[in-house]
């Protein structure tokens, strides 16, 4: 009686860890897509005569891709600074002392076409109670430094067009992925960015802290990241679909390729990231079997998305 009991008590024990690991496809295909195209301050410092000010999209820090857009004016004049260094470290803290970063752009320069320092940062994870976000600033004028910094707030990404995914590869080194467009993709062939992005290990003891060189990112070059949609909500069976291009590098950095919506709803994007030599970094194919009343199975290197 014994032996039978505690069967029956693993078997409920299974039935429920399967349940609350299971994605609710329905609830969130009723789910709105937000979508936030205007730049708005998320953030401003003030140091001495010069005031900074940080835009990003809605005037919100997204865990995953942010564009970021600086401005620095003196505020004496109300003339902006366009010629200094400028520089932007963001720093996680965690409950047990550990710091770390994210990819972003260290040296921020100055777009003269738009009249901001333009540069990015890509969080990646949101501000809790055992974890904040501090930015670092650093420029020059008047033939003096200046550096600065202040506590943030991340917030969650609701748009899961624009998710993230951080991984550790085969090489042995830290990676990210983040999507960085179509916000609210369509049912037809979408361009599809990505930035990818490496962890640069520290060759030098650290410095005054925050030495940038313990928390440096760097762009991955030459890649080449593999797609595969499919539709993993057992009632799709884990279709894919046709006219897909894998993302491969282009001349701004990121990763560009195409992915085939043909309906709505939620999609996965199966990745494999092969490196320069097409080597495979991280991913594995999947099955091409179509699975009705079965979740897909997906690859190991994977981004999820819904619109």
């Amino acid at each position: 009686m014994k032996s039978f009991n505690f069967w029956i008590i693993a078997l409920l024990f299974a039935v429920t860890s399967c349940t609350i690991d299971k994605t609710d496809y329905e609830a969130e295909t009723g789910s709105e897509v937000p979508e936030n195209y205007v730049f708005k301050e998320a953030t401003s410092f003030t140091s001495g005569i010069y005031k900074i000010s940080i835009e990003a999209l809605n005037g919100t820090f997204y865990k995953g891709y942010n564009e970021l857009h600086l401005k620095i004016v003196n505020t004496q004049n109300n003339q902006e600074l366009t010629s200094s260094a400028v520089t932007f470290l963001p720093i996680l803290s965690n409950a047990d002392g550990s710091k770390s970063s994210c990819p972003h752009e260290y040296n921020v320069a100055y777009d003269s076409a738009n009249k901001y320092y333009s540069g990015y940062s890509v969080f990646t994870g949101e501000s809790s109670t055992t974890a904040s976000w501090k930015l670092y600033i650093s420029f020059t004028a008047d033939n003096q430094k200046y550096e600065i910094n202040k506590d943030v707030s991340v917030a969650q990404q609701t748009n899961k067009n624009l998710n993230m995914t951080a991984f550790a590869g085969s090489d042995g080194e830290q990676y990210v992925i983040a999507l960085v467009s179509p916000q609210k993709p369509t049912v037809s062939k979408n361009p599809l960015v990505a930035g990818v992005y490496k962890y640069n290990k520290p060759t030098t003891p650290a410095g005054t802290f925050p030495d940038p060189t313990q928390f440096s990112y760097s762009k991955v070059v030459g890649y080449t990241l593999k797609l595969d949609p499919r539709m993993p909500e057992p009632s799709m069976g884990n279709h894919s679909s046709p006219n897909n291009k894998d993302l491969v590098q282009e001349n701004d950095g990121l990763y560009h390729g195409v992915v085939n919506y043909t309906m709505t709803g939620n999609w996965t994007l199966n990745l494999i990231m092969m490196n320069q030599n097409g080597l495979i970094v991280k991913g594995t194919v999947v099955p091409t079997d179509h699975t009705p009343g079965v979740e897909g199975v997906k690859s190991e290197l994977y981004i999820d998305t819904l619109f």
